[in-house]
């Protein structure tokens, strides 16, 4: 499950990015009830990109965001719960690491859900049915 965090240059001090990649993988599990899973924590991945100040906007003005994007199979984040204390939780850690400086309302938070079948484990493309028996065994 590829995590994408895109943050503003200065959002957060240099060298927290991996502190937050760390939290934000965590929460993720946390809320899926995944801490620990042999299968499914080697396979939450992430990029973080950090951008100059001239290319980041929201409603096509200049803005100091974050942007925090998974993608992952249907049956992430599939419950209204799951994604209200995620949400909260992953734009906290950002706020908690950018030291209070980053508004709530430039933190974004958003989940695409891949195409049943186009996931892959171990190099080979798995169903939904096969990745979840593999998570429950893990």
């Amino acid at each position: 499950m590829p995590l994408t965090i895109t943050l503003t240059e200065g959002v957060l001090p240099p060298g927290a990015e991996q502190e937050a990649v760390v939290r934000i993988t965590d929460a993720m599990l946390k809320w899926h009830n995944l801490t620990g899973n042999n299968v499914m924590t080697p396979n939450v991945t992430a990029t973080v990109h950090v951008l100059p100040k001239q290319s980041t906007f929201a409603g096509g003005k200049p803005v100091a965001g974050a942007w925090i994007e998974w993608k992952t199979p249907s049956f992430a984040f599939n419950d209204q719960e799951i994604r209200r204390g995620f949400f909260a939780e992953a734009t906290q850690v950002i706020q908690e690491l950018s030291g209070g400086k980053q508004p709530k309302e430039n933190i974004y938070v958003n989940v695409t859900h891949a195409v049943d079948g186009a996931w892959s484990l171990n190099g080979q493309a798995v169903s939904n049915l096969t990745l979840l028996e593999a998570v429950a065994a893990g």
